[in-house]
């Protein structure tokens, strides 16, 4: 009797032990999976943030005159020559203008709230390639003195503000409910040729 007693005692602790190794399976599968999801985001702000930077760095280099045509919250556009020299096009001011396009464009993605970063170059090179999981974009402008300002020909400093979210939901592995993870990246340039 007490053989049978010892058998299910050592079954229901071997049970036991074995839900626990599977509890931790499955908790650190979900971590992994949040974690490579973080990185993902971090590093779709940091491709924005680069693009951004490539052409604003460019904003009247080459040009003479009021070098920004429009300048919105989520519009931006202006004159400069993209090209390196070497390049093919160098020497020839280009037009490049950005502005976002609402969810309904945004394709391959299972958030609900992207939009689509839109690049267009001499009104006819649009560029717009998948959300990367954006959802807000702000420029704001500044002057000499880093007071914001809406004059064309005041403005020195174009501050961008982004704010990224995972292109897929993560569920928290504890409640269940999806996480409201973003990541938001700001930084302000300062074109020489303005």
């Amino acid at each position: 009797m007490s053989t049978i007693i010892d058998i299910m005692g050592s079954t229901f602790i071997a049970g036991l032990l074995l839900l626990l190794i599977l509890k931790l399976n499955l908790f650190m599968s979900n971590a992994s999976y949040a974690s490579d999801n973080e990185l993902k985001m971090q590093q779709n702000a940091k491709t924005y943030a680069e693009i951004l930077n490539y052409d604003f760095r460019k904003i009247g280099y080459k040009h003479d005159g009021v070098s920004i045509i429009t300048a919105k919250n989520d519009q931006f556009k202006f004159v400069g020559d993209l090209q390196r020299p070497g390049e093919s096009g160098y020497g020839i001011i280009d037009t490049v203008e950005y502005f976002i396009r609402d969810s309904s464009y945004s394709l391959g993605t299972l958030n609900q709230n992207d939009i689509i970063l839109v690049r267009v170059v001499n009104s006819k090179d649009s560029i717009s390639g998948s959300s990367l999981g954006l959802v807000k974009l702000n420029f704001s402008y500044l002057d000499s003195l880093s007071i914001p300002t809406n004059i064309l020909s005041k403005i020195k400093y174009i501050k961008t503000e982004l704010w990224v979210e995972p292109t897929e939901p993560v569920n928290n592995f504890l409640t269940g409910e999806k996480d409201s993870v973003f990541t938001y990246w700001e930084f302000t340039i300062n074109p020489r040729n303005i």
